[in-house]
Parts: structure tokens; sequence; C-alpha cells
């Protein structure tokens, strides 16, 4: 099986290059491995022998750009290089990268990009700590204004190596090539929808290497699941996948615990039962047939449920309610260890209150699915936890403070563990903006934790799927859609 694809911030890049070099690699051979592999990528952007504008900076990126130009133009294309400062300012590897140039070395302000068929983007790396301002934000402006296709080098000039943030302003690019791993801003937005097409080169540093100076942070794909995705026996009976119990709202508001139901139906759990409120049984059963159903009056009605133990997995959130009783369900859900899934009104009832959820998940697995305002409501009061720029670290520590998984929701969904593992999501999709989206994402986690998937592999399986399941369908989509196209999904997975 394909290894998890590992993720590295920039600092953590940095010593696996110094790794590398310590075991025998010069540093100019790493950046000529860089450089040509800038190279091979824009000969698939570029025809033969067409105009290429290389915008060098006055660092290691910018030395990848001199190299990349050196190999580019002994292929036989018309390269043109700017350079941001003077070559007498070059130092290390970057300026012996630079003594292999033998063309002309223009300011950027000079460099004619308006005749370029493609733009090489070697300004600045993982190294940029400051917003671009100046020459350099004229340089990007100009690069953006060129209506030409730009490929970046490691990322695109002005973003955030480790956040992902815009820096003042960023290269647009139509692709990037990376080397050894991606990075956080390859997959985290802003910065996933200024790199393009992010390709990922191979420059001799090892997986191990990378591991050890990484190796909590992955990109969300079914290598890091898969082995964990249930796969039914010849033997297997329903009451061995599960059953996921999901509370439901009043009588107006039952619908997102049948979204979530029916997807935890799908995703294989054995039953799924709707717990309802007296007054919603009979609108839930003129809706349910498969999905079996229970009248739940409150916080005494689950308990009273979670009485037997075949209720492995639970839901609580959709239009349950804003109010203490929400609070109370959770409080008896927690206390009946069982596997718990969060969402939307189970989490804004504790807003302001997330004090009363410290460390509260360490022994019921748990995992919080919170968009942004969600998250911001339940943690006020905790600078600690939302002052991080970071979108990972903010994650990491609702984790570590609350004891559960957290899958902080968006377009660069994080998936984070109490024990520093995250991942990124990078399959997601516009058509997944629709009412009751995230319902059905509840009820794919919830119904993989009833068939015994950890909360993390379980988080992060359910996401993936549920992306997936979203851009099969495109446009039109809408969230009764979802669970149906599941199926497809795991017969992909499985085969």
């Amino acid at each position: 099986m394909t290894a998890p694809e590992l993720v590295l911030t920039p600092s953590e890049m940095k010593q696996a290059d110094l790794e590398a070099m310590a075991r025998g690699i010069p540093g100019i051979e790493l950046m000529r491995r860089a450089g040509r592999a800038v190279a091979d990528s824009a000969e698939k952007l570029a025809s033969p022998g067409s105009r290429i504008a290389v915008v060098s900076g006055p660092g290691q990126n910018g030395g990848d750009g001199f190299v990349a130009a050196t190999i580019l133009a002994g292929r036989g294309y018309r390269v043109s290089l700017g350079l941001l400062g003077s070559l007498d300012r070059l130092t290390g590897d970057a300026a012996e990268a630079a003594r292999d140039w033998t063309g002309a070395v223009v300011p950027i302000e000079e460099l004619p990009l308006q005749e370029a068929d493609l733009i090489v983007d070697a300004l600045f790396g993982t190294g940029l700590s400051r917003d671009l301002d100046g020459a350099t934000r004229h340089a990007v402006d100009r690069m953006n204004g060129s209506g030409r296709p730009i490929l970046a080098v490691d990322l695109p000039s002005g973003i955030d190596g480790g956040t992902g943030a815009v820096r003042g302003i960023a290269v647009k690019a139509v692709r990037t090539v990376t080397f050894a791993a991606r990075k956080p801003c390859h997959l985290l937005m802003p910065g996933r929808a200024h790199a393009g097409l992010v390709e990922v080169a191979d420059i001799g540093i090892g997986r191990d290497i990378l591991a050890a100076k990484g190796g909590s942070l992955f990109g969300n794909d079914p290598a890091l699941w898969l082995a964990s995705l249930p796969r039914p026996g010849l033997s297997s009976h329903k009451y061995e996948r599960g059953h996921t119990l999901v509370a439901s709202g009043g009588a107006t508001r039952t619908g997102a615990a049948r979204l979530a139901a029916r997807a935890a139906l799908r995703i294989g759990s054995g039953l799924v039962t709707v717990a309802s409120p007296p007054e919603a049984l009979g609108v839930n059963a003129a809706h349910l047939t498969a999905i079996m159903l229970k009248g739940c009056d409150g916080p005494e009605g689950l308990h009273a449920i979670l009485q037997d133990a075949r209720f492995n997995a639970v839901v609580l959130g959709p239009a349950l309610g804003v109010h203490a009783g929400t609070r109370a369900m959770v409080a008896v859900a927690v206390q009946a260890r069982r596997n718990l899934v969060l969402d939307a009104d189970a989490l804004t009832s504790f807003e302001g209150l997330a004090s009363e959820l410290h460390g509260a998940f360490r022994h019921a697995p748990t995992v919080l699915t919170p968009h942004d305002g969600e998250f911001a409501r339940l943690f006020k009061g905790h600078p600690d936890i939302l002052d991080p720029e970071s979108k990972i670290e903010r994650a990491r520590r609702a984790a570590a403070y609350s004891g559960a998984v957290v899958l902080l929701k968006g377009a660069d969904t994080v998936i984070a563990a109490p024990d520093g593992r995250a991942a990124i999501n990078a399959n997601g999709t516009p058509y997944l903006a629709t009412a009751g989206s995230g319902d059905t994402l509840c009820g794919l986690i919830a119904g993989l934790m009833a068939q015994d998937v950890p909360a993390f592999e379980a988080a992060c399986a359910g996401a993936w799927i549920h992306g997936e399941a979203g851009a099969s369908f495109g446009p039109g989509l809408i969230s009764e859609d979802l669970a149906e196209l599941v199926p497809g999904v795991l017969r992909g997975l499985l085969r």
C-alpha cells in the first residue's frame, strides 16, 4: 500500500535539507536537482524554443531559478533572467548557481514579461516572513498582470509557507513545482488557490528523513486510513457492524437528523436509529424505512436509550436546538462513553463554555465538526486556541484542549487529533456548500466509528469520502444526493 503523504512545514523542511546535507548530499547538488525539476516542469508548459522569463530573488529560491534558467537555455529555450538586487549580494549555493549562468542578468523591473510565453517565479520560497512591498510588490503585480502563465518554484511568491496566507500580495500560478514534500500552503487556502497544480519533485531527500523531521502532518488521502476501512466478511452480520444513534430536533427540525442517519447507513453501520422527541415521531416515521425510530424525550430519554450497549455511536447537534438540554445530552453520551460526533447546535450550545469540555472526551472517542464560526463561538475567551494564524495549529490546540478529534471545516478542512497528528483535506468541492452537507458528513463519520474505525481515521475518511461524493455529482448537488453517492466511492476504494 502507498505510504501516507507527508506534509512538512517550512521549518521542518529546512531541517530535512540540513539532514540530507549531513548525510552527504551537497547543498549545491540539492539546488541543481531542484532547478532541473523546475526546468522539466517548465517544458510541460512551454513549447520548444519559446520565450521564458525567470524572475529570481536573492536567496535559495532565486538559486533554483538560476539553475533552471541555465538548463532551459541549454535545451534551446530563449531565456531572459531578472534578479531582485545585485549579483554580488548572492551568497552560498545561490551564488554558485548564478556563476553557471552565462546569459544577461537584468533588474526585475526591466524583465520583458509581456514578451514571454512562460514566467518562472523564483522570487521567494518558504523563508518569507514579511509582507511584500516596494519593488517586490511591484514585481509580483507585474507578473500577475502580464496575462502569461506562471510556474512557481516551491511556492507562489508572497504566500506564507506555513499558513497559506497572502503576505500583502502573492503570485497567481498555474502550476507549482515543490521539492520532497508538499508544504501546508499548498493545501491551505488561499495558498492552494494561488498554487495551481502542485507537482512534488523527488530531489533525493529520503522519506526516512522527512518522517523524522516531520511525520505528524499529512495530506488526507486513502493511504492514511484505507487499512482501517471496514471490509465485511462472508460471515458478517448487521450486529457486528455497529448501531448508530442520531438525535433529532423538534417537529419542524427533523431533516438534519435523517440526513445524518442515511449517511451512517450508507457508510456501513449495521443498524441506524433516529432518537426523536415525542412531537416529531410522526414526522420522522413518515420518512424512515430501513432506519429505525425511538422516542427520546431530552437527556433522560437519551440516558434510557443508552442503557442498551449496542448503541455504540451517537450523533448530537444537527438541528437539535441551542440550549442547556443539548448540553445535558452531550454529558449523557460522554458519561456513557460512546463514540460521539458533535456538530452544529451541540457545539453552539457551549458558546463561551468551552471550559466545560476541557479534557471531557479523553475517555469517549469524539469528533467535533465545527466550521470557522462555530469554532470561534465554542472557544470564545480562549485566545491561545483562537489566535494562531495557522489553521492547523488552531485545530491541534483545540484537540489537545478537549481531548477530541477536531475537524475544522472549510475548503481546506483540517482534521487534528489530541496526540498532535493532523491532516489537510484537498478534495473538497464548492458544490458541497449546500444546506445539509455537514449533517451528512456527521453521519459518515459516526457510521465509521460504529464499525470500530478510530476517531481520527474515521474523521479523515469521512471528510475524503464526502468530498469525493460531492465532486462526482458536481453542479446541482443537494445534500439528499450525497448518501446515495457513497456506495460508488466505496466501490472504488475497496476494489
